[in-house]
C-alpha cells in the first residue's frame, strides 16, 4: 500500500515528498479560503517615457509599471492597495496614464487605494498621489508643486560670435517654436504660455476631482506651484493625515490581530549607476553634460523642430540642489528661478 511504499523511500525522497505534500495542501487551502491580501505598489523616480533614464536611474511610466500594477491587483482576496510614492514629477502624459491605469484596476476589483508620500510627491508625483482615495505623508515630506514649467537657453549670440549661421526651413509658421539658435519671438512666448495654461488646468482639474471638498484653501494658494511639507499640506487639505506605510499597516492590521498577507511587486528599471547618481545630483549631471556638449559641437548642429519643454515640475527647498531637465534637447532646460527653490523639468513635449 501507499504507507508501505513511503516507508521504503530514502530519507531524501521522504523529505521531497513531504515538501510537495505541504505545498499542495497550502495551495488547495489558498484556493478554498484565500488569505486577505494588501498589495504595495512602489512608484519611485522621475516620470518619463522609456524603460530607464540616463545612467540607468529609475523611471515611472505606464510601460515600466504596467506589470507591477497588474500583479498588485491580481490576488483573489485583495482588500487594499497601497501606493508608496517618491517622485519629483515629470511628464504630465505619463503621470495621467499611470494614474488612470491604477484607477481602472481599482474600479474593476472594487478595492480602495491609499497613497503614502515618502521623501516627495511633487508636481507629477502629486498627480500620482491623487490617484488614491486617501493620501498620507510624513511631517517632512515635500508635497504639492501643482504647476507647469518651460525652460530653455538661447544660443543665437554664441553662434554669431563664432560666425555660425542657423538655417531652418519650415512649412507652417508655428512649426518651429523657441528655436535656441534664433532670437526670442513674442509670438513664441504666447504659444508656450497657452500650452502651459492648458496643462495647468488639466492638473488642477485632476487634483480637485480627487480631493474634492477636503481642500481647505483657495485656488491661488493651492495651485501657484508652491511645495509644502507634509504638515502644511495636511492643513491645506492636500493630504489626509501624517502617517507612514509601516505605521498604517501596524495600526490597522498587525495590532488588530488580523492575518493578512502583504505582497510587493517590483518596478522595472534602475541599475548600479542609479545608486551612484541619484536625484537631485544625477539629473544635474546629465544636463550639464548635455549643455557642455551642445556648446562644444554647436557648429554641426542639426535643426530642432520645437525644443521647448513643458512638464510638471518640482520645487525642492534646498540651496544645494540644482534640478535640470531629465531628457532635454541640448539647448534647453537650465534655469535658476529662486535662491532657495529650483525647478525641474523632465520631458520634451514636441513633434518633429
Amino acid at each position: 500500500n501507499v504507507l508501505t511504499k513511503f516507508k521504503e523511500l530514502s530519507l531524501k525522497s521522504k523529505l521531497i515528498a513531504g515538501a510537495v505534500g505541504v505545498a499542495v495542501i497550502l495551495q488547495v487551502k489558498e484556493r478554498v479560503n484565500p488569505t486577505p491580501t494588501v498589495s504595495v505598489i512602489t512608484l519611485e523616480g522621475t516620470i518619463i517615457a522609456g524603460r530607464s533614464g540616463q545612467f540607468g536611474n529609475k523611471v515611472i511610466n505606464l510601460e515600466s509599471t504596467r506589470k507591477m500594477i497588474d500583479s498588485a491587483f491580481k490576488p483573489r482576496n485583495l482588500k487594499l492597495v497601497c501606493v508608496n510614492i517618491n517622485s519629483p514629477g515629470g511628464s504630465p502624459v505619463q503621470s495621467d496614464l499611470v494614474s488612470q491605469y491604477i484607477k481602472m484596476q481599482a474600479a474593476e476589483r472594487n478595492v480602495d487605494v491609499v497613497a503614502f508620500v515618502e521623501d516627495l510627491a511633487a508636481s507629477g508625483g502629486f498627480w500620482l498621489a491623487c490617484t488614491a482615495d486617501k493620501i498620507y505623508a510624513a511631517r517632512s515630506s515635500f508635497v504639492g508643486s501643482i504647476g507647469v514649467i518651460s525652460m530653455g537657453l538661447g544660443f543665437h549670440e554664441l553662434i554669431k560670435k563664432y560666425g555660425i549661421e542657423s538655417r531652418v526651413f519650415t512649412a507652417g509658421e508655428n512649426k518651429l517654436v523657441l528655436d535656441p539658435l534664433s532670437p526670442l519671438k513674442e509670438s513664441d512666448v504666447e504659444i508656450i504660455k497657452t500650452r502651459l495654461s492648458d496643462l495647468h488646468e488639466h492638473f488642477i482639474e485632476h487634483v480637485k476631482t480627487s480631493r474634492g471638498d477636503r481642500l481647505k484653501a483657495d485656488d491661488k494658494t493651492l495651485f501657484n506651484g508652491e511645495v509644502w511639507t507634509g504638515q502644511k499640506a495636511l492643513e491645506l487639505g492636500l493630504v489626509d493625515g501624517i502617517d507612514t506605510f509601516d505605521g498604517y499597516i501596524d495600526r490597522e492590521y498587525v495590532r488588530k490581530g488580523k492575518l493578512w498577507r502583504i505582497i510587493t511587486p517590483k518596478q522595472s528599471g534602475g541599475g548600479l549607476l542609479s545608486s551612484l547618481f541619484r536625484a537631485p545630483f544625477q539629473p544635474a549631471v546629465n544636463n550639464i553634460l548635455s549643455q557642455l556638449a551642445f556648446a562644444a559641437i554647436s557648429g554641426s548642429l542639426q535643426q530642432h523642430s520645437s525644443p521647448n519643454n513643458q512638464v510638471l515640475y518640482q520645487e525642492d527647498i534646498s540651496a544645494s540642489s540644482l534640478y535640470l531637465d531629465q531628457q532635454s534637447n541640448p539647448g534647453c532646460a537650465l534655469t535658476l528661478e529662486d535662491p532657495t527653490a529650483f525647478k525641474i523639468s523632465q520631458e520634451n513635449l514636441k513633434m518633429k
